[in-house]
């Protein structure tokens, strides 16, 4: 019981709009963010990255886009070097080369891997990598095939993470096992009015 309780006791105090999304997490385990391209999900997930500095040492390890104009101009439209210190932007590290570098002293306590497509992971290499790292949050953003996370990996990684996230039309939908209130979280009010007037 008292393993419970302690284990219990590690959680992140969100505050806002984040805990009305997605509760009060634990600072460890597994994230899930998919959705298909074009409806918020990177910017959504670099915003997540920005709070979550307050909280430790972020790796956004951008495997897909690499540093891109894309990424260069999201990271400008949330003034993301009010942070700088705090994040660290990974240009297409390997998972080999992440491993090594989680393995150091004062590593970054939570990582982001986008996408977890281009990380070319099976799922018994996810579940190892995150046996291997307990005390450490990993937050994958994954492709979507309709509504789903596209591939089996992704899908398997969606039933074993503690928080899921489904973009689309610029709003994010949270499951999440810290509580929120069940409401989505508007990521771009002009694009999600448009998009979910369309919808109807």
């Amino acid at each position: 019981m008292k393993q419970v309780q302690e284990k219990h006791q590690r959680k992140m105090t969100f505050k806002s709009h984040w805990q009305q999304l997605m509760g009060e997490p634990a600072p460890s385990g597994s994230w899930l963010i998919w959705g298909k391209s074009y409806q918020g999900k990177t910017h959504f997930a670099l915003s997540l990255a920005k709070y979550l500095c307050g909280f430790g040492r972020v790796a956004y390890n951008s495997l897909e886009e690499g540093v891109s104009e894309s990424i260069r101009k999201t990271f400008e439209r949330l003034a993301m070097q009010e942070v700088n210190g705090s994040l660290l932007l990974l240009d297409r590290e390997s998972m080999e080369e992440l491993k090594q570098r989680l393995s150091r002293k004062k590593s970054p306590r939570f990582i982001f891997i986008d996408s977890l497509q281009y990380a070319h992971l099976t799922y018994p290499m996810y579940t190892e990598l995150v046996r291997t790292f307990p005390t450490k949050l990993f937050v994958w953003i994954s492709h979507a095939d309709g509504h789903e996370p596209a591939g089996s990996c992704a899908r398997k990684v969606r039933y074993d993470a503690n928080v899921k996230i489904h973009v689309e039309g610029y709003r994010a939908f949270c499951d999440s096992r810290y509580g929120g209130d069940g409401e989505p979280m508007t990521i771009w009010a002009a694009g999600a009015d448009k998009y979910w007037v369309k919808k109807v």
